[in-house]
């Protein structure tokens, strides 16, 4: 009869440990439930409702003039009956255009922030807040390259603004609401998460795009990217998609804008740092030959004459390794790092050259007020050169001369030669005829003979890789990493 208790009693207690463990785990099941429902909005009503009134539509006129005559440069004889009838035809006509986008309120006195492109080359601009309440609005400053503009509400009435949060925070993933005034419905909320960071799509020079899901729309331009406390964290700029949106948008951050629009209010103007650099992106093949380990930086293809850069002793081909005191580790992180440092600052900037580190100090100039290299592409010489064949690189070249010097308005001693013909498999074929290379293992290319031979050290060395300088067709200077067959 004991026997039979004990052993009742242990079935028992097996039952009810197993219940126990049970408990647990449906305990378990239910708080990560509870916990997962907290991270996904029921509404956003409460929310749309609070910020509804900051958002603005904002429409535009501009005066367009076009030509009516449908043969535009056709003139009949002085005399002709048909002479009057076609100076009608030919009087050029203007009617107005007229543009809608979006734009948010950051202070209470009426500062609207938008879209450059929305607000460009208007006439008058008419910003529409809470749906009926419609102002005239003026330029405080507008800004193409980041594509930001400031506006002034003329009215003296107190709004409702909303502030600037920290993109920087923003993960992927992040549940976000646009705000906005697409196709001119006004007053529209869409809502997704936040896709990716960090792209660049050139639209600017200055990209570092937020990609979202929200749904954005032509119209959508320069309104709001809010995350869930209600705070800007992007300003929606551009949509990949014809027609409307499939779902990937873009936002300018807010830690980058925030530093333009202060500047446009202050100054009416941006003051953005510069170098006096010309960059490109530091290839596997590049960081092989100097020996840098891993592609990283950004390269200095060229440095403008009595700029910041050339003061402080930086040389073409160095590498820009950090940037006062931050790590460079893509080239498109380079230029956003120097526009956002104040003008005039001193700052330590590491390069990697032949094979070490340098640090060098740069006293920054202004990009606004500093001299652009860009060099009209020419036409070439009609006079036919004498050419010769390099069978290693499978190019047929001729040397340069005074007349490609001057044409091209090349640095009075530059020597190199022009590649007339590309071969097929050449391993330079990514190269275009009329390029010219300027050197070849940091030596300067004089002749046919000189580039053959240095091709040909490399070759018996078995080194599968050499570096050469080239001017391209824009005169922009490169520096590339060749393979070797």
């Amino acid at each position: 009869m004991q026997l039979l208790v004990l052993l009742l009693f242990g079935i028992l207690k097996i039952k009810m440990n197993k219940i126990k463990k049970l408990i647990i785990v449906l305990f378990s099941i239910t708080f990560a439930s509870q916990l997962l429902a907290k991270d996904v909005p029921i509404s956003f009503a409460d929310l749309a409702e609070r910020l509804m009134p900051s958002v603005v539509n904002i429409s535009t006129t501009t005066t367009v003039v076009t030509n009516s005559n449908p043969f535009p440069g056709f003139q009949f004889p002085p005399g002709s009956p048909f002479e009057d009838m076609f100076k009608e035809f030919g009087t050029p006509q203007a009617r107005k255009s007229a543009a809608l986008g979006s734009g948010f309120i950051i202070k209470e006195s009426g500062i609207v922030i938008t879209n450059n492109h929305v607000i460009q080359d208007s006439e008058d601009i008419l910003v529409r807040v809470d749906g009926d309440k419609e102002y005239k609005a003026t330029i405080i400053g507008a800004d193409p390259l980041s594509d930001i503009a400031v506006l002034q509400i003329d009215s003296k009435e107190k709004f409702i603004p909303v502030k600037f949060g920290d993109s920087d925070k923003a993960r992927i993933g992040d549940w976000v609401i646009a705000i906005g005034n697409p196709f001119g419905l006004g007053g529209t909320v869409t809502s997704g998460i936040i896709s990716a960071r960090n792209r660049s799509i050139g639209l600017s020079r200055y990209e570092d795009y937020i990609q979202t899901d929200a749904s954005i729309n032509s119209g959508n331009s320069g309104g709001p990217l809010f995350d869930m406390n209600g705070d800007v964290i992007g300003i929606n700029t551009a949509i990949l998609g014809k027609g409307g949106s499939i779902g990937i948008g873009f936002s300018i951050p807010s830690n980058s804008a925030k530093k333009v629009v202060d500047q446009l209010i202050e100054f009416g103007e941006t003051k953005r740092g510069w170098l006096g650099v010309r960059i490109q992106v530091v290839t596997q093949e590049i960081a092989d030959v100097e020996e840098l380990g891993e592609p990283r930086g950004a390269l200095v293809a060229s440095v403008a004459e009595k700029s910041p850069s050339d003061k402080a002793g930086i040389k073409d081909g160095d590498i820009i390794l950090e940037f006062n005191n931050t790590k460079i580790n893509e080239m498109k992180e380079l230029p956003i790092i120097v526009a956002q440092t104040e003008v005039g600052k001193t700052v330590d900037v590491k390069i990697w050259r032949n094979k070490k580190e340098i640090i060098k100090e740069i006293k920054l100039g202004r990009l606004e007020t500093s001299e652009d290299f860009k060099v009209e592409k020419k036409e070439n010489n009609n006079e036919i050169p004498e050419i010769s064949e390099i069978r290693s690189l499978k190019i047929i070249a001729r040397p340069l001369n005074d007349n490609d010097i001057n044409e091209r308005k090349l640095p009075n001693q530059t020597t190199g030669l022009v590649i007339t013909n590309i071969g097929k498999n050449s391993p330079v074929d990514y190269l275009n005829v009329g390029d010219i290379i300027v050197e070849a293992q940091k030596k300067k290319i004089k002749s046919i003979k000189d580039l053959e031979e240095i091709v040909d050290t490399a070759l018996k060395s078995n080194q599968k890789t050499i570096l050469i300088v080239i001017y391209n067709n824009q005169n922009q200077k490169r520096y590339i990493g060749v393979k070797l067959d």
